[in-house]
């Protein structure tokens, strides 16, 4: 080995950053769909059948909902890259001499000159598609990997928003009233907890602050629930054990 090049360790990295954002997003969307509807029907004092009914078809619609967002929003981000790309291929081939001396221009501010830069600039523009892919990340910062796939981002967004908005349901399953919705905040408040401690500590931020925003988030919107649907009793829009 060339003792004048240093070693290149592998390291972790997150070569595909839209399947923690679908995740994320998607689980924290699930957990407090389910929790605001839980809490609002719950406040209004129904019969837990009704409210896992209330929840499950919140969930679904929520999740699909969700999926086609996501979907068009990342084929419509793809689209819009790929254009950049084709642009840049098409300069390359009609304008090479213009593509060059951006090439030259980068690598002069990275440090390079004299016969270095020129034998840089040489060797990337005798590859076209290296000559692109440096163009891409060093001129438009253009990653397709990170955008993702259109179709895994929505099976991503879909699965995460199920498996969170299932969550706070479940206590509802084997018994009722304040007790399950107790239940139902608390495994909210913790599953919330360990994916925003996830996130977090993936972006190299605090997982502890991470963890405690996340799951503030969640409790906050079943507050917010609970209170609309007691209000709604009171008010005597809703009767107790119907809706």
């Amino acid at each position: 080995m060339n003792k004048d090049i240093p070693h290149v360790y592998d390291e972790l990295h997150i070569k595909e950053s839209s399947i923690i954002r679908d995740v994320v997003f998607g689980f924290g969307d699930g957990i407090n769909t389910s929790l605001g509807i839980i809490a609002g029907v719950g406040g209004a004092e129904v019969d837990a059948g009704i409210i896992i009914l209330a929840s499950l078809v919140g969930m679904f619609t929520g999740a699909k909902a969700m999926a086609v967002q996501n979907y068009l929003s990342i084929k419509s981000q793809r689209q819009i890259l790929e254009s950049e790309i084709k642009r840049e291929l098409y300069e390359i081939e009609n304008m090479p001499e213009k593509e060059r001396k951006e090439i030259e221009d980068i690598y002069k501010t990275k440090g390079f000159q004299g016969e270095e830069l020129k034998t840089i600039v040489d060797k990337i523009t005798s590859n076209k598609d290296v000559w692109l892919k440096t163009m891409l990340k060093e001129e438009l910062n253009i990653n397709l990997t990170i955008v993702g796939s259109p179709l895994k981002g929505a099976l991503n967004m879909f699965g995460a928003f199920l498996l969170g908005g299932i969550l706070p349901i479940i206590p509802y399953f084997f018994m009722d009233g304040l007790t399950a919705l107790l239940i139902a905040i608390g495994i909210s408040i913790i599953s919330s907890f360990i994916i925003g401690s996830i996130k977090s500590n993936m972006a190299k931020r605090n997982w502890i602050t991470g963890g405690i925003e996340m799951a503030g988030l969640g409790t906050g919107i079943a507050l917010i629930g609970y209170g609309i649907g007691s209000e709604l009793v009171a008010l005597g829009i809703v009767g107790n054990g119907i809706m």
